[in-house]
């Protein structure tokens, strides 16, 4: 009888380190690949996101295609940011206004892609500097945060190597009163 009740009780801590196990794993295979959650650290995207909202990155998409423009992407910082001490690890969150072999321009409170006038609904305010006309190299993105006047994005620091890209942010989940796609 004690026998009986003892394999019954290992078989169910081994079959409960199992289930540990597997659903370890494929957490970290969701995270690494998939889908991973993240918390935007500051301003720079205001009105569109806040600070301390939490969201989710999709991964798997831009191995098929790359961003797009109004894509809302996750990056490790560029070389030139992290020569300057920002840990790679510290994601950075914006908004692709231009792609490779675009020109973008600020000039007059408004950003231009290719010549046109950006219709920006969702920024906080008109930039207040200029920036002369720049093509996108090959490979390379142009970001800014929606935010324009309080964002450090590529009109600080130029092209963002497309490498560097995360993923999409693609729903906010906190805090619950502005849960949706972004």
């Amino acid at each position: 009888m004690e026998n009986k009740n003892s394999n019954n009780w290992r078989d169910q801590i081994l079959e409960s380190f199992k289930i540990i196990l597997i659903s370890t794993i494929l957490a970290l295979v969701i995270r690494s690949f998939i889908a991973e959650p993240r918390y935007i650290p500051s301003d720079s995207m205001l009105p569109t996101l806040h600070q301390g909202d939490r969201l989710v990155i999709e991964k798997l998409s831009y191995h098929f295609h790359p961003p797009r423009w109004g894509d809302i992407i996750v990056f490790e910082p560029p070389k030139q940011l992290q020569n300057l001490g920002y840990d790679k690890a510290k994601a950075f969150i914006k908004r692709v206004v231009a792609v490779s072999g675009d020109t973008v321009e600020v000039k007059q409170g408004k950003v231009y892609r290719n010549g046109e006038s950006l219709e920006e609904d969702y920024i906080f305010s008109p930039p207040h500097y200029q920036l002369p006309p720049l093509t996108v190299p090959q490979g390379e993105l142009f970001v800014m945060g929606d935010n324009r006047n309080n964002s450090n994005d590529s009109h600080v620091w130029g092209f963002l190597p497309i490498e560097n890209v995360i993923g999409k942010a693609i729903v906010r989940f906190f805090p619950f009163n502005t849960i949706g796609s972004i």
